[in-house]
């Protein structure tokens, strides 16, 4: 547990948060990055044949527009809040609201309100244009340990 507490620390004062992304197995296999970008972080799943569930359209699965939505809402967590380990998923809904193409996907997560124990996270997904989500999730999530003062 201490080497990933290293790694939201390292993450959270380097902007440096591949290392820790590497450490979600899940992630790594969804080829998920996360990157900050003038103060927000981003989250992007590299296209792979591998996240098509309909390959006649070809459309991405929903469960890895799922997963990159939760990613996003955990790592948005642990990046403003004083959080030391990733937050747990007490629930998600996702709206799926268009198909995802073959192609790079990003993800956008805010906190919507954050109390002692439990946050409520929003996260969308897009594609070519922020404006034209592809997926949205509302996301509630533990937390279990937080920084000392």
């Amino acid at each position: 547990m201490s080497g990933l507490i290293e790694l939201v620390q390292r993450a959270r004062s380097q902007g440096e948060w591949s290392a820790l992304v590497e450490a979600v197995p899940y992630l790594r296999f969804l080829g998920v990055s996360v990157e900050e970008r003038d103060g927000e972080l981003l989250g992007r799943m590299r296209f792979s044949g591998h996240l098509v569930g309909n390959p006649s359209l070809p459309a991405l699965h929903g469960g890895t527009l799922g997963a990159l939505l939760e990613g996003a809402a955990q790592f948005e967590l642990i990046y403003r809040a004083e959080t030391l380990v990733l937050p747990k998923t007490i629930t998600i809904t996702v709206d799926y609201l268009r198909s995802g193409r073959a192609q790079d996907t990003w993800a956008r997560a805010r906190i919507v309100r954050k109390g002692r124990r439990v946050t409520t996270v929003h996260s969308t997904a897009w594609q070519d244009d922020e404006s034209k989500p592809i997926a949205a999730a509302t996301t509630h999530l533990l937390i279990l340990g937080t920084a000392p003062p």
